[in-house]
């Protein structure tokens, strides 16, 4: 392995690394990282770091190339072994070493693979600090020296904290079927769940970086059709599906229906909010009204955010609400938790509040208000051609004189419905979402929007 200046910018998005193994990441430009990594965060006076990695077949590969760059620039490693991308943020906290990178393309294709990383306590690095560590890379003034590698198993410990904070009624039996979908927390999840006492189901629950059975994405509605299936033909509780590092989760009720993860904020606003002072909740900018009426009713603070992980968790912490969570089933809990995204965490969370019911899934649920609205739908644009698009929609709509919302692409609120057109953080392409309060409101909009959409990007 050696030092290299071949590496994509294009790889460095928005709020991590992402590209294909072996055409982008590999192992040279994976030490080469991690020289540049060890350096920068050496000169932020930080003497060690942890290091992580998810099942992927090249991530073993990728973990070992980064880990002899930052030992080769002179900080010392922490290395977690393979470990969900939660347990990491775990490690981080509990040993007091802010500073890390976890090798994981999440929720990506199989062939794709990235870092997570962090150089302090404000978190996973985005935005503009990623597109400067870029620049810090190409410069290649990298320091040298002698750190050491040492192993550290978190996993009982964070299987304890997980349920220490979890009270789960143990004279109501629940049928609890889990889909691992083959992806890290197939290491974990099944072990973990055991633990609380109820009859568990585990589907897909064997290690497997092809993906064979589905892709490990739970919020996309056909990879939970056997999860579905199966809470049915069990007559399970709840089902609950995860990514493939583990830090978001799919909720499916007793009837098989896929619950939005907003519809799972709303579940735990329910659960959480009258039972604290602080009911400030944090959504991004892809959620229902109905989450926001929701928090309102139980007499919260809405509060609007851009999407990406990272600007969640932040925005969750610096606004200091008890609740944060995104569309993509990403979901922040700082009542019983630090504050990180675990999708093995949520669900216990879920377990909890329906064990300490009579209620079925569907039933903690009742009186959300209808609104009706399309899934995320993703147009293909460059990179480059994607910004454009959305300045020539905003534009439009301030020429239209609608109420902007411009935190992330355009989101237009109106009376009776939105409309939101923003650039993908994670590939090349533009997303949209639309909802009304009626199909033909949301129809409308989509309609409009497509056409404008399709219209500045041809």
């Amino acid at each position: 392995m050696k030092i290299t200046k071949e590496i994509k910018k294009e790889i460095f998005r928005e709020y991590d690394v992402r590209g294909v193994f072996p055409k982008d990441i590999n192992e040279d430009v994976s030490y080469t990282f991690g020289r540049a990594y060890g350096t920068y965060i050496k000169r932020k006076n930080q003497t060690k770091c942890i290091v992580g990695y998810d099942n992927r077949y090249s991530s073993n590969e990728l973990q070992t190339a980064l880990m002899k760059g930052i030992v080769d620039s002179g900080i010392d490693v922490i290395s977690l072994g393979l470990v969900t991308t939660p347990m990491y943020y775990y490690a981080c906290l509990k040993l007091n070493a802010p500073a890390g990178v976890m090798v994981t393309a999440s929720h990506n294709p199989k062939d794709d693979n990235g870092f997570k990383f962090s150089f302090d306590e404000e978190g996973n690095c985005k935005g503009k600090d990623i597109q400067d560590f870029y620049q810090f890379i190409m410069d290649g003034n990298f320091d040298e020296g002698e750190g050491i590698v040492s192993f550290y198993d978190i996993k009982e410990e964070y299987y304890q904290y997980l349920l220490s904070s979890i009270n789960i009624n143990k004279e109501r039996k629940l049928k609890i079927v889990i889909d691992c979908g083959n992806g890290t927390t197939s290491f974990f999840a099944p072990t973990l769940y055991n633990l609380i006492g109820q009859n568990l189901v585990v589907l897909y629950g064997k290690s497997d970086s092809n993906f064979p059975n589905h892709h490990p994405d739970p919020c996309i509605e056909e990879n939970l059709k056997v999860l579905k299936d199966a809470v049915v033909e069990l007559k399970a509780d709840i089902g609950i599906a995860f990514d493939g590092d583990g830090d978001r989760v799919g909720i499916v009720t007793e009837k098989g229906k896929h619950i939005p993860a907003d519809q799972v904020m709303i579940l735990l606003a329910r659960d959480i909010l009258p039972k604290y002072e602080n009911k400030r909740v944090l959504y991004d900018v892809k959620c229902s009204n109905a989450l926001v009426e929701e928090i309102e009713k139980l007499n919260g603070t809405p509060i609007i955010s851009r999407t990406g992980n990272s600007y969640t968790k932040k925005g969750t912490k610096d606004n200091d609400c008890i609740l944060g969570g995104e569309y993509s089933g990403h979901i922040f809990l700082r009542d019983k938790f630090l504050g990180f995204d675990s999708g093995m965490y949520v669900g216990l969370r879920v377990i909890e509040a329906l064990s300490n019911t009579d209620k079925t899934v569907s039933e903690l649920l009742d009186g959300i208000s209808k609104y009706y609205a399309t899934e995320e739908i993703k147009v293909a644009s460059s990179d480059t051609k994607k910004k454009e698009v959305i300045e020539k929609i905003k534009k439009h709509c301030e020429e239209e004189g609608y109420p902007i919302v411009d935190i992330d692409g355009v989101r237009i609120n109106l009376d009776d419905g939105w409309a939101l057109v923003r650039c993908s953080n994670t590939g090349p392409n533009i997303t949209a979402r639309f909802e009304g309060k009626t199909e033909e409101i949301r129809d409308k909009l989509k309609d409009k929007f497509m056409e404008l959409i399709k219209r500045y990007n041809d």
